[in-house]
């Protein structure tokens, strides 16, 4: 299912748990979505490109998160193709896990996985209107990358049963990448889930940097509850 990292890259120090690299007009709305609220309700950090502008090319805010990322997540899907900006995107993905074995995970969403390995169907007449104009070099680096990453075991969308729990498997294996499996022994606390998954995202990155994080608020809102949970998740860390 996953390109799993070595023992040296988990002990470097990594700005995100994920990088998600996708077509956001087949899935922004709804399937990555739902993606992103399952890891963030686990405490995983993830690159969210909302606010930054994109451009011709993968500027250098999006190339240091994909290398500050501990995994990456690609989500291919009918239009990936596309977008010249995914397609450079995966080529830095692909050459990080083979430089900096990086772990990357694949997501075929409503797409043959054949279809991008061989650059056929619908995704390879995406593709191949995104190489119109573009040298031969480009669009060899680029056919390299789609290759590489359909050889890649992932997930395929279409053999799927329940999309809830396809989401849920991801996440939980991107847990187990981080090295890390959440407690559940204050599930029962009310009213306070929202601020101890925040605490937990601040908490879980792995890297030797020290983190102080004060919890202020009026009396009787659960301050020390929230501080004992808190105390409690990061020694099963």
């Amino acid at each position: 299912m996953l390109s799993m990292a070595s023992s040296s890259s988990l002990s470097r120090s990594w700005l995100y748990h994920v990088f998600l690299s996708f077509r956001g007009e087949d899935v922004r709305k709804g399937f990555l979505s739902h993606v992103l609220k399952e890891l963030k309700s686990k405490g995983i950090i993830p690159f969210v490109d909302n606010e930054i502008k994109r451009g011709e090319s993968v500027g250098p805010v999006f190339v240091g998160a994909i290398r500050q990322s501990m995994v990456a997540v690609v989500l291919l899907s009918r239009n990936y193709a596309s977008s010249s900006w995914c397609l450079d995107e995966l080529v830095e993905i692909m050459k990080c896990r083979k430089d900096d074995q990086q772990t990357v995970m694949t997501i075929f969403y409503e797409v043959d996985p054949s279809h991008v390995r061989k650059q056929t169907g619908d995704f390879g007449k995406a593709f191949d209107e995104t190489c119109v104009g573009k040298t031969e070099e480009v669009k060899e680096t680029w056919r390299k990358a789609l290759e590489e990453v359909a050889g890649i075991a992932g997930y395929d969308f279409s053999n799927c049963g329940n999309e809830a729990d396809l989401i849920n498997k991801v996440a939980s294996d991107v847990l187990a990448v981080l090295g890390f499996t959440p407690s559940n022994d204050f599930d029962n606390f009310v009213g306070i889930g929202s601020q101890i998954t925040e605490i937990k995202s601040k908490l879980s990155l792995q890297s030797e940097e020290v983190k102080v994080i004060g919890i202020v608020g009026p009396a009787g809102i659960g301050k020390t509850t929230i501080q004992h949970v808190s105390g409690e998740y990061q020694r099963k860390l």
